[in-house]
């Protein structure tokens, strides 16, 4: 068996654990807050007493607290997420409306940061100490020090409300009746502020460690034996030095995800979105706890098969990831 199905398998195993303590965790967590999907419910309608205790019988939150996290955990052994509170409908299908639009996003806005990034990177790191890598570096320290939310808002007023290019926000336009590639553009401007704003600010963090690896990796031997043997200078580059400078990107990769993703709760509410953040936000102000608790789980079954994806690519790119595993 390879090392990456190797590698692989005990991360799927291990995955299972962390799985079991983020289901615990966040129900115990969301029971511990004060109120529930009921007391929203009251606030904004109104009701009296006895629609209260109707209310928390046919929700089950009449129930104590253990009852309820055994049957929250039997309902998930049947793939079964439970009913939302908010929407009337179940959490599945309401997840599943709104996660290809979170999923666009988030790869979307990857894409842009890792690729672009570590273009950027490379042209800075093939000559340390250079003008274009101080600039560089200035600009991507300046990037990543503003808010995410404010570089939205700015890239709203400038580009969508100033110069009227692109759409304030939404996914699509509404009732357009587009289809095929006319549907498929319009999707594609509708995402290209959020996109910036949420890629922009990891494209600073991507390009500084793919010049600070480059750096230290001129410093090597391997890098002086190319130079000795006569090498050209781009391929020393491309072929030497950038590519063992990826492999702490790579690393990266995987775990800024779960930032990105809660990154994307604020992009996706300033630019109105409706993905996965969206829905968060509504199920916290509904105290929806079912809803919620759903959320959570999807997101962190997202974080766990990007690091599993990151993890096979590390041991493709390293033979020495997974080396030690494989011969156990």
């Amino acid at each position: 068996m390879s090392r990456a199905l190797i590698l692989l398998r005990r991360r799927v195993v291990g995955s299972i654990f962390v799985l079991m303590i983020v289901i615990i965790g966040t129900f115990l967590l969301l029971e511990a807050a004060p109120g529930d999907a009921v007391d929203a419910y009251v606030v904004a309608t109104g009701g009296d007493a006895g629609m209260i205790e109707l209310l928390r019988h046919r929700w089950g939150l009449d129930q104590s607290e253990l009852t309820r996290l055994a049957t929250y955990l039997w309902a998930l052994l049947h793939l079964d997420l439970g009913q939302s509170v908010t929407f009337s409908r179940p959490i599945r299908d309401v997840i599943v409306e709104r996660l290809p639009n979170t999923l666009l996003l988030m790869g979307s806005a990857t894409a842009l940061s890792f690729g672009l990034g570590s273009l950027l990177g490379i042209y800075a790191g093939a000559r340390p100490g250079s003008a274009r890598d101080r600039l560089l570096s200035i600009g991507s320290l300046a990037l990543y020090a503003v808010p995410g939310f404010w570089f939205g808002l700015l890239l709203i007023v400038v580009f969508a409300v100033n110069l009227r290019w692109l759409p304030i926000g939404g996914i699509e336009t509404l009732a357009s009746d587009k289809t095929g590639l006319d549907r498929a553009a319009d999707i594609a401007t509708h995402l290209v502020l959020p996109v910036s704003a949420l890629g922009f600010i990891y494209l600073a963090l991507y390009l500084r460690m793919m010049r600070a690896g480059m750096a230290e990796a001129w410093r090597q031997d391997f890098v002086l034996a190319t130079l000795a043997r006569g090498l050209s200078r781009p391929r020393i580059v491309l072929a030497h030095v950038a590519r063992n400078a990826l492999l702490p990107l790579v690393t990266m990769l995987g775990l800024q995800s779960a930032q990105m993703l809660g990154g994307s709760v604020v992009v996706e509410s300033v630019f109105s979105v409706p993905g996965l953040g969206r829905l968060a936000q509504e199920a916290v102000a509904a105290r929806d706890t079912p809803l919620l608790l759903g959320i959570i789980l999807v997101s962190a079954v997202l974080v766990i098969v990007i690091n599993l994806l990151v993890d096979i690519a590390y041991a493709l790119l390293d033979p020495r990831v997974g080396a030690n595993e494989a011969g156990a």
